[in-house]
């Protein structure tokens, strides 16, 4: 029997999903700053369509001339991500008011609420800082982290999945793996933020060399000076293969290490999970290919996005799964802490 609050945390997951690929196809189509302003668009609610509006525009942000359509693309990313935000705030509520029902979790979905909040900041820092990277990739963490946090709480209250007895080694072994596919996530964000996505266009190897010229030291500081717009990049072509080249050897070591893990899974006689791995793993890294052998296009390079967001869902629901024993015992013992609390205070009658 799934819990209550079920169905809403499903659909703010599945819109939260929507959310992220609309960022994704805003930052892939050069739209970050599509309207210069936040959280309206030159002033406006909407993007301005009229000459007149579109004058008053201009006159307002010269340095910004109105592109209607990644004015749009800016703007549909926003309401929707605004939506998402107020539906997280019914779950939060929610979550407060069923407080004392013995299976309803309080914390998690107050943590999203706080993520969903900072997320906003993000998105306005995103506008105002101008695409500065490390706010840039920041936003993309945050979307990704609210999205698996969600998927926690959805699969929380779906009251479907019984306590598995298996080795402690497994659980470790699949907790760093989430750890990998968290830190390469995150190097693709890099590389997306510093547009370092095309750096190399060939493969195995990029510019005809197994090690090309790279420059670490520039492509991975961090202290850049805050102010220059950085649509379009500011990093020079070595320190932005040393980005590429980063992302390529992560894909490496984070295909290795799913890979073992796949294996381990069906050993321990789970062979769904390890083939719903090996299923997102297969799929992320044809698209990670494609994006260099056809020199990234938009829709190739919006799923590969997709791609990692499947890949690290995946990889919470392994981890929720290998770790249902203990989240089953902390369950028992809230229940049994709030039945506890609700019959000294005569609420209830112990039995």
């Amino acid at each position: 029997m799934h819990k209550p609050g079920y169905r809403l945390a499903l659909f703010a997951t599945l819109l939260t999903v929507v959310v992220v690929l609309l960022g994704a196809y805003t930052r892939l189509t050069h739209a970050g700053l599509g309207c210069p302003d936040w959280p309206g668009c030159y002033g406006f609610l909407g993007v301005p369509m009229s000459e007149h509006k579109q004058a008053i525009a201009e006159a307002r942000f010269p340095e910004a001339p109105v592109e209607v359509a990644k004015g749009w693309y800016e703007m549909i990313h926003r309401y929707f991500a605004g939506a998402l935000g107020l539906v997280i705030l019914a779950i939060a509520a929610l979550s407060v008011r069923r407080r004392a029902e013995p299976t309803q979790p309080l914390k998690l979905p107050l943590a999203i609420l706080a993520l969903v909040i900072l997320q906003g900041a993000f998105g306005m820092w995103t506008v105002t800082l101008q695409l500065w990277p490390q706010v840039v990739t920041a936003h993309l963490l945050g979307g990704f982290a609210t999205l698996s946090l969600l998927t926690l709480l959805t699969l929380r209250l779906s009251g479907r999945f019984a306590p598995l007895q298996l080795p402690g080694r497994l659980r470790t072994l699949a907790a760093a793996c989430l750890l990998l596919v968290i830190g390469q996530i995150t190097l693709g964000g890099w590389v997306s933020s510093n547009y370092a996505a095309v750096a190399c266009v060939d493969l195995p190897t990029c510019h005809g060399e197994w090690w090309p010229a790279m420059d670490f030291g520039k492509g991975f500081h961090l202290t850049q000076h805050i102010g220059p717009n950085y649509l379009g990049g500011q990093l020079d072509s070595d320190a932005r293969t040393a980005i590429h080249m980063s992302h390529r050897i992560g894909a490496l070591l984070v295909t290795l290490a799913l890979l073992a893990l796949a294996w381990k899974l069906r050993i321990a006689k789970l062979p769904r999970l390890a083939g719903l791995l090996l299923l997102a793993l297969a799929v992320q890294v044809g698209l990670g290919i494609s994006n260099v052998i056809f020199h990234l296009p938009l829709l190739v390079a919006v799923a590969h996005n997709a791609g990692g967001a499947a890949l690290l869902l995946v990889m919470v629901l392994i981890n929720y799964r290998l770790r249902a024993v203990s989240a089953a015992a902390r369950e028992a013992s809230d229940l049994a802490g709030r039945r506890t609390t609700l019959v000294s205070n005569g609420l209830v009658q112990g039995r």
